[in-house]
């Protein structure tokens, strides 16, 4: 089933959207009750923008993020990791990608890539930053392959019960290159 990637009006399809990420993150219903404040909230900043991924008619993956602020919970967080390592001037003029989840059935099969790279396309600012569980795993390697590096790692965030990197690219992502292993 091919799947479209495209505008998602996340205020109105939250609970569609953390369905998915429960299913992609392993969230329980109190965590999800918890992340559906932050993401009404998050939808309400200036230059917040969704796109989702849809097939047969389904949410089946989402992607939000925004300006970064530095006043924001995540960047008051990041910044004593990224400062540490020469990199909090990436909290400036940065585009945030608050969270992308692709449900599990519908995993590698290019929807993430599609739906970062089509979101970092459409802002202004030069370079994008994210968080990501600090392990060796399939979205760590999907952030690397578009040019996402390490800015700091074992970042910690209060209740999260494993550490996190910072990571960070310049924009426009990367691209496979054409030919061989590339589309």
């Amino acid at each position: 089933m091919d799947v479209v990637i495209g505008p998602l009006d996340l205020a109105a399809h939250v609970d569609e959207a953390l369905a998915v990420q429960a299913a992609a993150f392993g969230l329980g219903p109190d965590e999800v009750a918890v992340r559906r404040q932050i993401v009404l909230r998050h939808m309400t900043h200036p230059g917040a923008r969704a796109l989702g991924a849809t097939a047969g008619g389904d949410l089946v993956g989402f992607v939000y993020g925004m300006p970064n602020d530095r006043a924001h919970w995540w960047s008051t967080v990041v910044e004593p990791y990224l400062r540490a390592q020469g990199n909090d001037a990436w909290l400036d003029d940065s585009f945030v990608i608050t969270e992308l989840h692709v449900h599990p059935a519908h995993q590698s099969r290019g929807a993430g890539r599609s739906l970062i790279t089509t979101i970092t396309d459409s802002v202004p600012e030069p370079r994008s930053i994210l968080s990501a569980i600090d392990t060796e795993s399939p979205a760590r390697g999907l952030y690397r392959s578009l040019g996402y590096q390490d800015l700091a790692r074992q970042v910690l965030f209060p209740s999260a019960p494993k550490p996190y990197a910072v990571m960070g690219a310049p924009l426009p992502l990367r691209r496979p290159r054409d030919g061989p292993g590339g589309t």
